[in-house]
């Protein structure tokens, strides 16, 4: 057996961390009726508990069983927790509650470590890759005393799915730098981060495509671009596509744990577009898009597939897409950028029941 990572959830009376009151002015969850679970707190607990950390419940319950917090108060709500979270298979393996006011300056009271003694003295305990997360300044000096890791959560801090991230998935980022003679290309990807794209090209519609790329995928993505363009545009276009695919290819590594196939039917006014396509390593594109002119202002239809190309090629992707209605050109190559977008979106996400296995028979992708 390894070592065991823990995991402490850090709550007080009137804490936001896995659930919330729903009035502010109160400092107690007291009835089943001031309880509601945080967004998305289920699935990265499950993930966690999964991945074989231990959960620990560690909570500051100013005053229970006195007049002004009655035990028979504090329980409905309590269990009412505990009983969701062990419908989805999450169980925690400890609950420690500190009774005391916080005037009563008591040894077990967070952010003191007098509840938490009998880890402190357990040598199986692996601090380096447990943590502690709570919404406020004293669960992170919880854990400077604790000698792990403090998350904060909440309003001003992580949300659970940035939480499970951090803690169990290694980065999945990329970078990469392609120079010839006819452009210069900078791309940068993070397939999990949250920040609006960045694009630069030097051709309008192209940028604006990408940006419809980067925000449906929900990808990261930087890309500094300068090319020949008082030649033609073919160069930059293409080139930014290889540097993509190259840089999502990096991005995802091995590719354990993702779903792999995506796929998505994008309608925008006359136009529809489906996209079908497998992170497989074995690039081929299928296009069935054509355009009703030879330009879009002044960029030239025609290159719309030679990026889905370069994209395909480099990025290791089999990627089909039709079109099955369009009228006008811009509308047919927005949609085919969405829903690209939207099936790459699918196909990078992490498959929870997968684990981290990989999605191949193969053993490789």
């Amino acid at each position: 057996m390894g070592r065991c990572a823990k995991l402490f959830y850090s709550t007080d009376t009137e804490k936001q961390t896995l659930h919330r009151r729903i009035s502010p002015a109160d400092e107690q969850i007291d009835s089943i009726e001031k309880f509601r679970l945080l967004p998305d707190v289920i699935m990265p607990l499950k993930r966690l508990a999964d991945a074989g950390y231990e959960l620990v419940m560690v909570s500051n319950q100013d005053g229970l069983g006195t007049a002004s917090f009655p035990e028979e108060t504090f329980w409905p709500p309590q269990n009412l927790l505990l009983h969701i979270l062990e419908t989805q298979g999450i169980r925690f393996a400890a609950i420690r509650i500190d009774r005391h006011f916080a005037h009563q300056a008591s040894d077990t009271r967070k952010p003191k470590v007098g509840m938490m003694l009998d880890y402190l003295a357990d040598p199986s305990w692996d601090r380096a890759r447990s943590a502690v997360i709570g919404d406020r300044d004293t669960d992170l000096q919880f854990a400077v005393n604790l000698g792990v890791a403090g998350i904060r959560c909440g309003p001003n801090g992580l949300s659970w799915p940035q939480i499970a991230r951090q803690l169990l998935d290694a980065p999945r980022t990329a970078t990469v730098q392609r120079n010839t003679k006819e452009t210069r290309i900078e791309v940068s990807v993070d397939l999990d981060a949250e920040t609006p794209p960045e694009i630069s090209t030097g051709l309008g519609f192209f940028d604006h495509m990408l940006d419809q790329l980067a925000r449906h995928s929900l990808i990261d993505l930087t890309i500094r671009a300068k090319g020949d363009l008082h030649i033609d545009d073919h160069h930059t276009v293409e080139d930014v596509g290889i540097a993509l695919g190259q840089a999502l290819a990096k991005a995802l590594g091995d590719k354990r744990g993702i779903r792999r196939y995506g796929h998505f039917r994008l309608a925008m006014d006359d136009a529809q577009i489906a996209c079908a396509l497998d992170l497989s390593a074995r690039p081929y594109l299928i296009w069935t898009v054509d355009f009703p002119t030879a330009k879009i202002g002044t960029f030239d239809t025609e290159l719309v597939r030679e990026f889905f190309q370069a994209l395909s090629t480099h990025g290791g992707i089999t990627l089909h897409v039709d079109k099955i209605h369009g009228l006008n050109s811009h509308h047919i190559a927005e949609a085919a950028f969405k829903a690209v977008a939207r099936a790459l979106r699918e196909a990078v996400e992490p498959d929870p029941r997968l684990g981290n296995a990989l999605p191949s028979t193969k053993g490789a992708l």
